[in-house]
């Protein structure tokens, strides 16, 4: 790929993430007194984090079957943590990716 791609390429991508922050702080000046739309924007960034990372939490790999075990156990984030990366690192070495692709296409269906 040619070096003048890769700049404009980056430089677009840079546009694109800027501008919806930049944005909503030039259009809306003043304080919102809607108690309606504050609602709303004050959990939009829960929801949208839900909603990208919660079909990744039973699409992933075998780990998430060791961290949901463990968090119903009661065991710290850090203990699920690790436990759920080994798990997966383990998958990983044991089978390689057609492991982990059963595994899931398992808990999937």
């Amino acid at each position: 790929m040619n070096l003048t791609r890769v700049v404009i390429c980056v430089i677009l991508m840079a546009l694109v993430t800027y501008i919806p922050r930049v944005l909503p702080v030039t259009i809306f000046r003043k304080e919102i007194k809607s108690r309606f739309i504050r609602s709303f924007l004050d959990y939009t960034p829960y929801a949208v984090l839900g909603a990208l990372t919660f079909p990744d939490v039973f699409f992933s790999t075998g780990g998430t079957l060791v961290a949901v075990i463990l968090g119903y156990r009661g065991k710290s984030l850090v203990v699920v943590a690790v436990a759920a990366i080994i798990s997966v690192y383990l998958l990983e070495l044991a089978g390689g990716v057609l492991a982990a692709e059963w595994l899931t296409a398992f808990v999937v269906y």
